[in-house]
């Protein structure tokens, strides 16, 4: 039966690491955390876990979890944030799989919980997310900071029942304060990019953004939270895109 590792990547999760370490535990032979110097109790959890702990520079999502994926002993990979867990059904899917592996990567749905509530629209669920592979068969790619696996032309990928449980903000002010990182990231890798946005294109974003959210993706079937994600979602848009504007600016100027 091939091996698998599960590789994940961290900085100061001591709030969720132990929760990720527990739902891997049934199907992992070799755990990698690659740690970029935490502060916190993160690398103290790990190690009651007898995991492989790495620590490694933050150069980019991208770029951490590939150099992440080359420290595991084995090709098989299950790629996790620490900040996500295994349902018992998608634990169970995967043992499945170990038996046979007969496919290239592996889909499961991603469920997210805000602030203590399951999302189960507002375009979060199902949230498609391929984190099962051979190593062979691709590399992480996508745009910082919104990384995704990228398999390689022909490659073969089957769908897993179970979720990915994702344990998102546990506040909203955690949520407001993320944004304000990854839309710096997001700015900074369009204007590097060469790219732009008209003041007339950020107004029309900000009316069809909470449109889509609420109305068209049915975020006002998740309740009070449902709307805060709706509205949170323009302001990031709104973020990105006046940033990116500054970043023009600015660059004109230099």
């Amino acid at each position: 039966m091939p091996q698998l590792s599960v590789v994940i990547i961290t900085f100061n999760e001591e709030k969720n690491i132990k929760r990720c370490l527990e739902s891997v535990r049934p199907i992992a032979d070799e755990i990698v955390v690659v740690d970029s110097f935490s502060t916190d109790r993160t690398e103290e959890i790990c190690n009651e876990y007898n995991v492989k702990f790495i620590e490694h520079k933050f150069d980019g999502h991208i770029e951490q979890k590939n150099w992440a994926a080359a420290q595991a002993a084995y090709d098989y990979i299950l790629s996790l944030d620490a900040d996500e867990a295994l349902s018992e059904e998608l634990s169970n899917s995967i043992k499945k799989v170990k038996t046979t592996w007969d496919s290239d990567g592996y889909e499961m749905n991603r469920m997210t919980n805000y602030c203590g509530k399951w999302i189960k629209h507002c375009g979060w669920y199902p949230d498609k997310k391929l984190r099962l592979w051979n190593r062979t068969k691709g590399n992480w790619g996508g745009v910082n900071p919104h990384d995704k696996y990228e398999l390689q032309k022909g490659s073969t990928t089957k769908h897993l029942k179970g979720d990915l449980l994702h344990y998102s903000y546990y506040s909203i002010s955690d949520h407001v304060n993320q944004m304000q990182k990854f839309t710096d990231i997001s700015a900074r890798m369009k204007y590097e990019k060469g790219k732009n946005i008209s003041v007339f294109m950020i107004v029309i974003r900000i009316f069809f953004s909470f449109f889509k959210k609420y109305f068209i993706k049915l975020g006002i079937l998740d309740g009070y939270y449902g709307f805060v994600i709706s509205v949170l979602f323009v302001y990031t848009n709104f973020l990105k895109d006046i940033k990116l504007r500054e970043l023009n600016k600015k660059g004109f100027q230099e």
